[in-house]
């Protein structure tokens, strides 16, 4: 089977939006790919679109990538709309090279496109209660509290917000029982939200642009202890897009800027308990991922991982194996992850700064890996960046994301 390789990217500024449609994000982002591949719209031999919420808020059911996507002049060509909560974007990527490899087109398309913001901002909060078992509410919600017994806020630490997504409350439940389990502590958590916002600055692209200090963060308002408001991603509209072609095709484009998928894994979460760390589906879909890839978490120059709060990003850091479980927090007090660290993690700005359109979000991380690799990124550019891992989650189940996908990218 031959290698795949993204030679076009596109992405729109990520943000609230309410001036511009479905098809207007998705007709920019996929324009932009395609400019950026020197192709034409009908160049495109297939496409694989990606949402999550546009059903639930607006009543756009099942056909949402044939309606954008004809709307901007592409049509007559298999398109296949993927949903898998917020690794949409990722899990299109992933059915793109697949469709390559089987030597069904040559030319294909995988784009996410998300638009959250509405008039009724319950619409946009309630799109989240479906991504887990709401069959089993109840049980799993007291498994989840039971996590952080024994770690309770300080008095003055206590009030929440009364609209919040409930994945802030997951979240937080996690992160009292890594706090509980290896000490971590909320200045670490709010090094990484520091961190990212301060990275933000540099992209063009990113919702929000202020940098902050780790004691702004922590003094910020009160989502679900020990989360503040700068500790969590926001809700966004926003597409992003890639163009992917076999190695056979690289004739036809600028094989300097092509960048090589050496891996791209999906997978599914098991049972396990939350004390087996080593079990969590993103490790193990990492260990499969650098197996398939023939590297190492010492052979990665820059990440991006689904930090859809600053607690996750500290997990993350240690399901992709750039230090030891329970060690997250620690790296990211001590600069490892931050622009010229050992390990730049989110130089985008993370879903925290860059923004979370839920479906277009894995593309988003793509968007900006490339970037990197290229070495086109500016003044966030990491210094002879060759590879790069992505990390993007979807949905919760039992004590995880529901599913998971892994891409390591690379540029010679």
């Amino acid at each position: 089977m031959s290698d795949i390789y993204i030679v076009g990217i596109g992405m729109t500024p990520f943000g609230k939006f309410l001036d511009q449609s479905m098809k207007d994000l998705t007709r920019g982002a996929v324009s932009a790919a395609l400019q950026d591949a020197g192709l034409a719209k009908e160049d495109v031999q297939a496409a694989y679109f990606a949402n999550a919420s546009q059903a639930a808020i607006d009543g756009q059911y099942m056909v949402g990538g044939q309606v954008a996507l004809r709307d901007m002049g592409i049509g007559g060509i298999p398109v296949v709309n993927v949903e898998n909560a917020c690794a949409s974007a990722s899990t299109a990527l992933h059915n793109a090279c697949l469709h390559l490899k089987a030597g069904a087109a040559d030319v294909v398309l995988a784009v996410g496109a998300e638009k959250m913001y509405d008039a009724d901002k319950t619409k946009s909060f309630n799109v989240f209660n479906g991504a887990w078992d709401v069959h089993n509410v109840p049980t799993l919600t007291k498994a989840l509290l039971e996590l952080g017994e024994g770690i309770e806020p300080p008095p003055e630490r206590q009030a929440q917000a009364n609209m919040r997504s409930v994945f802030m409350d997951v979240y937080a439940s996690l992160a009292r029982f890594h706090m509980k389990t290896f000490g971590s502590t909320e200045r670490q958590i709010a090094a990484v939200a520091a961190k990212n916002h301060n990275h933000s600055m540099l992209n063009p692209l990113s919702q929000y642009r202020n940098g902050m200090s780790i004691d702004e963060v922590l003094a910020s308002r009160m989502i679900s202890w020990p989360l503040t408001l700068p500790m969590c991603a926001p809700i966004s509209d926003g597409a992003a897009a890639a163009i992917l072609v076999r190695e056979d095709m690289l004739d036809r484009f600028d094989r300097s800027r092509a960048v090589k998928v050496d891996a791209c894994v999906l997978a599914t979460g098991a049972d396990r308990k939350a004390e087996e760390v080593e079990k969590h589906v993103c490790h193990i879909a990492a260990k499969k991922a650098y197996n398939i890839a023939g590297i190492g978490p010492k052979d990665i120059s820059v990440a991006e991982v689904h930090d859809a709060s600053a607690f996750a990003e500290v997990v993350q850091a240690e399901n992709l194996g750039f230090c030891e479980f329970g060690q997250g927090g620690w790296i990211a007090e001590r600069g490892e992850t931050s622009l010229g660290g050992r390990i730049p993690i989110n130089t985008s700005g993370g879903l925290e700064s860059k923004g979370h359109p839920i479906g277009a979000t894995g593309l988003g991380q793509i968007h900006e890996l490339v970037t990197q690799l290229r070495h086109e990124a500016g003044d966030r550019q990491v210094e002879k960046a060759r590879f790069a891992i992505a990390e993007n989650g979807g949905g919760f189940h039992g004590f995880e994301e529901a599913v998971a996908c892994i891409t390591i990218l690379s540029r010679q």
